[in-house]
């Protein structure tokens, strides 16, 4: 069998066996295999796409080539969420404790951000101590003792996705349907959850940028699940603007706070519930209705808030600061924009506004950056309000007055101020589960 054949094989858009995919994986992963025929392949498939079958072996290859997590040691059943990324998506750090809060175990792993997304162990390093790199046996114990734990992916789960999805960085092959799902898939179903909900963001700010690109990886990602024995459902959001007020990983943290306390964004809120809901009807808790006002309770009645605390607490960390009703960043430079024009917000456009905090130093253009954690943007207006020329539109938090100045441009070009009420996007629009999909 060689590389060649097959590359030529899945350019002609013939479907590969197991064995094929699995000599090219396992190749490349034991460096037999060079980047060079991987990015050939990579491309590809890009074009010449890959059948459900397909998707499953690429998948099961992947999920072969590392360790497994097998969580059956913690009682009950055990539910993981995993978003595709976006500008201000803190909800994990809200959802997690919801969730565990209605007696549904949460043993998540998380990334690192890349780019104009953030990641949530990016937002948990900005609490100070707070310990994310934690051995199995502790993260099992804060499981079973609190319902709930968020720590960073092993070094050795999935190893495959690792070495892939760094070829397909540079490789203009990030967007492939196909090599998303099995990169999504492999690590989730590694992490060993009985049950997985997936946020799928459509929009400026997403890999997808149509409702009908985002229903397909639903599917292909949801079909993949259940041949896998999984419990799975995606549910469509929106990603045209930021979610929340907050894009920066302290602010964001505040802000997850502030929903968890009862306040807050309504945009985050409505769906940080609706994750919720769809993650407790997945782990058998009733009806949406009834999952939707048992996540609703913990919000206002604090044990959501509460178990976020003892989470945070387990892990070493001190949430003390972000507790306070005056707390802001503690970055050094606080740079207002002000409205150049009066009417309404048309757009703020999530890629740019992203790309504009990651240059105040909130994100990696590299995966060797370090990050400012206290770096971001602070919205005060979002699309569809009202403003005057001259009002705050946004404060920016940096270490940098040139990084300011350089985002303020950024950020003017990425908003939009016009004289009519403009239309609002629906945050929520579809649901996806292996019995087909249900519009909003």
């Amino acid at each position: 069998m060689r590389a060649y054949d097959i590359i030529e094989k899945k350019r002609d858009k013939l479907e590969l066996s197991k064995g094929e995919i699995n000599f090219l994986i396992k190749g490349y992963v034991d460096g037999e295999i060079p980047d060079y025929q991987m990015s050939a392949f990579l491309m590809a498939v890009y074009f010449s796409g890959m059948t459900d079958d397909e998707c499953e072996i690429l998948t099961e290859c992947m999920l072969d080539s590392g360790e497994k997590i097998d969580l059956s040691e913690i009682d009950s059943v055990k539910v993981d969420k995993h978003s595709t990324g976006g500008v201000g998506d803190k909800t994990t750090l809200i959802v997690t404790p919801i969730v565990a809060a209605c007696g549904v175990k949460v043993a998540k792993m998380s990334g690192r951000g890349l780019g104009h997304t953030g990641g949530t162990i990016d937002k948990l390093a900005s609490i100070p101590h707070m310990e994310t790199n934690l051995d199995k046996e502790k993260f099992f114990e804060i499981v079973k003792k609190i319902g709930c734990s968020i720590v960073s992916q092993t070094g050795n789960l999935v190893p495959a996705d690792k070495k892939i999805y760094a070829l397909r960085d540079v490789t203009a092959t990030v967007e492939s349907k196909p090599l998303i799902a099995s990169s999504i898939m492999s690590k989730k179903i590694a992490s060993g959850a009985d049950c997985i909900l997936l946020d799928v963001k459509v929009g400026d700010g997403a890999f997808m940028k149509t409702f009908e690109d985002a229903v397909e990886l639903s599917k292909i990602m949801v079909n993949i699940g259940s041949r896998f024995g999984k419990k799975v459902a995606a549910v469509i959001t929106d990603m045209n603007s930021p979610l929340g007020n907050a894009v920066g990983n302290a602010l964001e943290v505040r802000e997850s706070c502030e929903i968890l306390k009862g306040s807050g964004p309504k945009d985050l809120r409505e769906v940080s519930l609706v994750l919720s809901a769809n993650m407790l009807c997945l782990a058998g808790k009733g009806t949406y209705e009834t999952c939707h006002k048992l996540a609703e309770n913990t919000l206002n009645d604090g044990s959501a808030f509460e178990k976020f605390k003892q989470m945070v607490e387990a892990q070493g960390g001190d949430i003390s600061n972000f507790e306070k009703e005056d707390y802001a960043s503690e970055a050094k430079i606080r740079h207002d924009v002000f409205a150049w024009d009066s009417g309404y917000i048309h757009a703020m456009r999530a890629e740019s506004l992203g790309k504009a905090s990651m240059i105040l130093g909130a994100g990696r253009e590299r995966k060797e950056d370090n990050i400012d954690y206290s770096a971001g943007i602070l919205l005060h207006r979002k699309v569809g309000e009202k403003v005057n020329k001259g009002d705050i539109l946004a404060t920016f938090y940096s270490s940098d007055e040139y990084k300011c100045i350089d985002a303020e441009k950024i950020f003017k070009e990425s908003v939009e101020i016009s004289e009519d009420l403009p239309k609002l996007n629906k945050l929520i629009k579809a649901r996806v589960t292996s019995q087909g999909i249900e519009k909003f």
